[in-house]
């Protein structure tokens, strides 16, 4: 180690470099060797190479050799390979370099000749496993055949060291999705399958390893649309079938594995509708079951993401509900975990979406309405604080009820709505503003302190007088103005602030709504001054 920068300081490098346009094999071989060693965690060693040209010689090498299967070439090819992986290792630039050059092709290419030598194709893997992370290398990969080659090389593979050097590849390639296709086309699914059959009731460390990396490479598999597709088969494929067996497994990897798969299914309206019909939902209620109490947080996460986009469809939604849906989710609103948090509030606002008996019921829960005003207030989660908002507003809503506006009145959950409308998200404003409007027209006097205390007033005439803001926005400030005006506190705001003159420049806005609520709004003041 402490003789490499010797040597690129005494400029052995652009010699060595030199010796690589020699035609002795031995020589070749050597040198190979030398300019590996000096490249081998050596920054200094690898940035005199390049300057050298020496990268480019070998690639030059490898091409030429790559079809001879003499020990000799094989040999000479494994140094060469060896070289590239030392002189390009967790360097992006270098890697580039060798992508450029056109490497993956000929080491692909190299992979299919050489498969029985077991060194080479060492080499090859981790060459591969190199350059794979690049994006740049998975558009060369996919117009190779490295699907094909790496599933024949997979299953051939009997020790657990070569199987995980071989997933090491796969792991970052399939996230592409063309190469995802190719590699559920080359039967990649199935040696998935297979080993998680085989290792499933094991207590080895290598058989739970290797557990963990082809379930976890399957649920990969099917963040591809297409990918996806094909295996669901209209729900009635064999490695569909296989991943629902995974959810009532003991195995928490299993498990996880097999609701994250379902939550990957669930990516259109076709796929979520065939398995809530086909008892999904049920499996899944079991399996949330399972992990109430010091349940596993991953598990608990994975299957409420599965149940929320089951939720999605319309024609779910009553499904859903009616199974027991909503209870099974409450269970976790004790979770202080926020990856749970956030996924129960987004199954919870799907299921409600235009649901209003279930909005009503949901928002009379007193327990329920105080823990998203809690949530509400969780300043470190974005994420769940936005969410809360969100699902406080659909409870309103969708039940446009009295007694679901007294709860969220009686919890403090108004001025969270207030600052919901001064969102940065235009969808979020909106659904605030609606909320609103509807307490405002069913329940003004309950809630006029609190709308007051909020300064909902001045917020709204930020918001009437901000040029960014969008027309619906805009429309929807002007009939929340109309209505809080029936309120004797609120209105003596709205006329301490200039609202008319705000107002009376809306009527020429180029949205024809905007413009028309603009005119109604002009009236109803003047007629209230």
């Amino acid at each position: 180690e402490f003789m490499r920068n010797p040597c690129v300081d005494a400029g052995l490098v652009p010699p060595l470099v030199q010796l690589l346009n020699c035609k002795d094999q031995e020589v070749l071989l050597q040198t190979g060797r030398a300019l590996g060693n000096i490249c081998y965690d050596s920054h200094e060693g690898r940035n005199a190479v390049d300057h050298a040209g020496g990268a480019h010689i070998v690639v030059d090498h490898i091409r030429s050799l790559c079809s001879k299967t003499d020990p000799a070439s094989e040999k000479l090819l494994t140094v060469f390979c060896g070289m590239l992986m030392n002189y390009s290792n967790e360097n992006d630039t270098l890697q580039s370099q060798l992508i450029n050059m056109g490497v993956i092709p000929t080491l692909v290419k190299l992979l299919g000749i050489h498969c029985q030598n077991a060194a080479l194709t060492e080499m090859c893997l981790v060459a591969f496993g190199n350059l794979a992370e690049l994006e740049s290398s998975k558009e060369q990969f996919a117009y190779t055949n490295i699907a094909e080659e790496l599933v024949k090389l997979f299953k051939k593979q009997i020790e657990h060291d070569k199987k995980e050097m071989i997933f090491e590849v796969l792991a970052p390639l399939a996230e592409n999705d063309v190469i995802k296709l190719q590699l559920v086309e080359a039967g990649l699914v199935e040696c998935l399958l297979e080993i998680v059959q085989k290792t499933v009731d094991s207590d080895k460390e290598d058989d739970i390893a290797e557990l963990k990396t082809a379930s976890d490479l399957m649920v990969l598999l099917l963040l591809g649309d297409e990918s996806m597709q094909k295996l669901f088969e209209g729900g009635k494929g064999s490695v569909f079938q296989r991943v629902l067996s995974w959810i009532p497994s003991n195995s928490h990897q299993l498990q996880l594995a097999g609701a994250l798969a379902i939550a990957n299914f669930a990516r259109n309206d076709g796929n979520c509708i065939h398995m809530v019909d086909n008892g999904i939902v049920q499996k899944l209620m079991e399996l949330l079951d399972r992990h109430v109490e010091d349940g596993n947080v991953t598990v608990q996460h994975a299957a409420l993401s599965a149940l929320r986009n089951l939720a999605i469809p319309v024609v779910n939604k009553a499904k859903m509900l009616s199974a027991g849906v909503a209870e099974a989710v409450l269970k976790f609103l004790r979770s202080e975990m926020p990856p749970v948090q956030f996924k129960l509030l987004g199954t919870l606002r799907m299921l409600i979406d235009a649901q209003a008996e279930a909005a009503e019921q949901l928002g009379k829960n007193v327990k329920l309405v105080e823990r998203l005003v809690e949530w509400c207030e969780a300043k470190d989660h974005a994420g769940v604080m936005g969410e809360s908002n969100r699902l406080l507003s659909a409870l309103i809503r969708h039940s446009k009820s009295k007694d679901v506006i007294r709860t969220i009145v009686q919890s403090g959950g108004i001025k969270h709505l207030v600052t919901m409308a001064t969102s940065e998200h235009v969808i979020m404003q909106n659904e605030a503003l609606v909320a609103l409007a509807l307490i405002a027209a069913l329940e003004l006097v309950t809630a006029e302190k609190d709308l007051e205390n909020a300064q909902l007033v001045q917020i709204l005439h930020r918001l009437l007088s901000d040029d960014r803001s969008a027309p619906e926005i805009k429309y929807n400030s002007m009939v929340l103005i109309c209505a809080l005006i029936g309120s004797e506190p609120l209105q003596k705001e709205v006329q301490s602030m200039a609202f008319l003159e705000v107002v009376s420049k809306l009527r020429s806005h180029e949205n024809k709504t905007v413009a028309q609520q603009a005119s109604l709004t002009e009236q109803r003041l003047a007629v209230e001054s």
